[in-house]
């Protein structure tokens, strides 16, 4: 009997990460009942705590089930364990009132899921209570980010409390062995939020079912902007050819791609390709946009996609999308609820007032929204899942750092704005932010801030930002008196982003690619190649200056940079060629150009790789004028002949720092485009050519500073030429490449490698 006394333990357990609203407290009381353990579980500010009473060999059995078992949609990132005696006091196990504590909040939260095979069988199920009720969810499944004003996640501090569960729900959250024990959204029909639908004046559409009759307004052409989990979409038909053209007309979205909807992947393989791991992505339960390549002929609509090798397409992720997909159509157009460049409306009121004049009707709900949440958007390419946005289904989720840090708000940069804070070892990315370019994304974005603060309970040391002095996010930053800022150069924050989710704190020869970010010298940079330390950076190469005609109008027309181009290559007697693009310039705007050139006025110098995608496009008289960012250099890499070998000269200056000579490569463009080379073989040597100058300069840095490690990062690698092509040798080369795979290489991650820069310099 000593023995057996002796054999009996207690333990404490507090368990870290994202162990709160997803079922963790159930499994752990099942578990407990498993083992035949008592003791209790509590959520806390922390995570969960639990005490534990049993015998020795049994604990240890239920610790190792504790992890191996643990629910789907939980994330254990550390377990403290701490030896108690026994008391003897608890006679069961039992789930006890969360524990709060105002001064150390650290529980994750998890992300919004999409809804559990179980709750969409329930869904279908006549016979279920249920039934068609578009908020089912679970401890499994659900709005979770999107809903929470605070921690813990607990009823009182969601968007749930104004609802008043009735009995039968109120059974099942008390039931520790029911499905929705503590899903704080939990609700039905009776007593949790309902659906209406309105006209564009705000007056009640008289109907029995207002999903189905908004399947019906769809059908006929029309508008509608229906509220999810993190803000609106505006829907219409997407095999609706006029109706998607005045969906473009009124959204002032001219040409970049809207997102497509479909109700399962055998309606996707209608009109798009899906591979084994694009097919993953689809229906992983973060349900993002994946890019899949169409299909020819497909019934979508063709202004869904113009100029674009590509669909964006994702699955349901809330029955109410399951509800209406169900009325047959192949699949629905689902793009942001905004006017373009605006942050998407999430409240009834504000999409009235913003969206009336681009949706003709309103399917709303009455579950409040507390943050808006956009769509991610994925693509699988070089082996792996590349975020081009990472928003609804990811965040909050952190990137966790190597070592422990001090706590850092990373403010980002202008374009797709993320902000950061730094807690410990972990890197809270918000969610897609915008382009800070009206105080609508202004507001969002300093809501944003606050709100992550609070729910995070982080009050940081260090501000970093952007060394752009006229960036919102800088200007915000500095705003901040209260504490120490820190400006980090924009392409040594790409560079250390890639560090960072790849866990790597030695030095690293770092490619950063894009379209624009202030240098150290008061230039635009965009084509360079550092060594990146955490804390410093050397420039070690660069594609070599030319000027932009224009400022920010050479970004929005190319034209004006294939003139530079022509121009840095050929002098004024490029204006003289024969070739399309000069017969078909205005001679006129020639001399302006070369005048405002010759003269430095108002044509900042730029090293751009994005700006040297965006000329070319325009010189083989592909794209003259953008109507959204990266549209020319897209479309440059759509038409490329992958199957090219061939490419033209390049050459670079002796350094440091190296400066990649442009004049060859553009002299081999014209010489291609006056013999009518076609423009996808231009294209494919162009890539050929990018490919293998950077390869080869790489191999000429390691042995002057003997590095073998080598970072990717910025805007430019979301193309898959580049990306595949320049991992592709520079693995062939002896190169560990480190790639982005967390969180997006283009501006959307820069808010990540701010804050470590500015915790690693303080």
């Amino acid at each position: 009997m000593a023995s057996a006394c002796q054999d009996h333990i207690a333990k404490r357990l507090q368990i870290g990460g994202i162990v709160q609203g997803v079922g963790f407290r159930p499994f752990v009381f099942q578990l407990a009942a498993r083992h035949r353990l008592t003791g209790e579980i509590a959520n806390t500010a922390e995570g969960v705590d639990i005490q534990i009473e049993g015998p020795s060999r049994d604990i240890d059995r239920f610790m190792k089930d504790l992890v191996e078992l643990a629910p789907p949609l939980s994330h254990i990132t550390d377990i403290k364990e701490q030896l108690q005696p026994a008391t003897g006091l608890f006679t069961k196990f039992s789930i006890t009132k969360s524990r709060g504590h105002q001064d150390a909040r650290s529980a994750l939260i998890s992300p919004d899921v999409s809804i559990c095979a179980d709750c969409l069988g329930e869904l279908f199920d006549p016979a279920n209570r249920r039934f068609q009720y578009p908020f089912i969810n679970c401890t499994n499944c659900g709005p979770r980010y999107t809903i929470i004003d605070d921690i813990p996640y607990d009823r009182p501090n969601t968007s749930m409390r104004h609802f008043t569960m009735c009995a039968d729900c109120q059974a099942e959250y008390d039931n520790p062995t029911d499905r929705r024990f503590h899903a704080q959204p939990n609700a039905c029909a009776v007593c949790g939020p309902h659906v209406s639908l309105l006209n564009r004046e705000g007056r009640t559409v008289g109907s029995e079912d207002p999903i189905e009759k908004t399947a019906e307004l769809l059908k006929a052409g029309e508008i509608v902007a229906i509220k999810g989990l993190g803000g609106f979409h505006l829907a219409v038909d997407a095999v609706h050819e006029s109706a998607v053209e005045k969906l473009r007309s009124r959204k002032r979205r001219e040409e970049k791609p809207f997102a497509l909807m479909a109700r399962n992947l055998e309606s996707i393989r209608l009109f798009a390709n899906i591979t084994v791991e694009e097919e993953r992505l689809l229906c992983s339960i973060a349900r993002p946009i994946v890019l899949l390549q169409k299909k020819h002929p497909h019934p979508i609509a063709a202004q869904v996609s113009p100029g674009n090798r590509y669909f964006g397409v994702m699955l349901p992720y809330t029955p109410l999308h399951y509800l209406l997909l169900a009325y047959g159509f192949k699949a629905l157009v689902m793009t942001s609820g905004n006017l373009s460049e605006e942050p998407i409306a999430m409240d009834n009121e504000e999409a009235l007032l913003r969206l009336a004049g681009i949706a003709d009707y309103f399917l709303f709900h009455d579950r409040e929204i507390y943050l808006r949440s956009d769509d991610s958007i994925v693509r699988h390419a070089a082996g792996d899942t590349r975020f081009i946005r990472r928003s609804r289904g990811y965040v909050p989720t952190p990137v966790f750092l190597i070592h422990s840090q001090p706590s850092v708000l990373g403010c980002g940069g202008e374009l797709k704005n993320t902000v950061c804070l730094t807690r410990k070892d972990q890197a809270f990315l918000s969610q897609h932010i915008g382009d800070l370019e009206n105080p609508a994304t202004e507001t969002f974005f300093e809501y944003t801030v606050v709100h992550m603060q609070r729910i995070l309970r982080v009050v940081p040391e260090l501000i970093a930002h952007d060394l752009h002095p006229d960036y919102l996010s800088t200007r915000y930053a500095l705003s901040r008196e209260d504490k120490p800022c820190v400006g980090v150069q924009h392409h040594h924050a790409h560079i250390v982003a890639c560090m960072a989710e790849n866990r790597i704190v030695e030095p690293v020869i770092g490619l950063a690619f894009d379209g624009t970010g202030y240098g150290n010298d008061g230039c635009i940079w965009g084509g360079e190649i550092l060594l990146s330390h955490l804390d410093r950076f050397q420039r070690l190469a660069h594609l070599d200056y030319v000027a932009m005609p224009g400022s920010t109008s050479a970004i929005r027309e190319p034209w004006r940079m294939a003139m530079a181009y022509l121009y840095d290559a050929f002098g004024s007697s490029g204006l003289d060629m024969d070739i399309p693009f000069i017969r078909n310039a205005d001679p006129e705007k020639w001399r302006v150009i070369i005048r405002m050139m010759e003269k430095s006025i108002n044509s900042p110098l730029t090293s751009s790789l994005g700006r040297l995608f965006d000329g070319m496009a325009a010189l083989i008289g592909l794209r003259q004028q953008v109507r959204y960012e990266g549209q020319a250099a897209m479309e440059l890499e759509m038409i490329a002949d992958t199957t090219m070998q061939s490419g033209y000269d390049y050459e670079w200056s002796s350094g440091p720092p190296h400066r990649i000579a442009l004049r060859p490569i553009v002299q081999g463009v014209v010489a291609d485009v006056k013999i009518n080379t076609p423009p996808a073989v231009i294209s494919g040597k162009l890539h050929v050519t990018l490919i293998r100058l950077f390869t080869d300069l790489c191999e000429n840095l390691r042995k002057e500073v003997g590095l073998n490690r080598v970072a990717l990062s910025g805007g430019v690698f979301q193309n898959a030429i580049l990306l595949c092509g320049l991992m592709r040798n520079l693995e062939r080369s002896g190169f560990t490449v480190y790639t982005h795979k967390r969180v997006p290489c283009n501006d959307g991650g820069l808010s990540l490698g701010q804050a470590v820069i500015a915790a690693a310099t303080a």
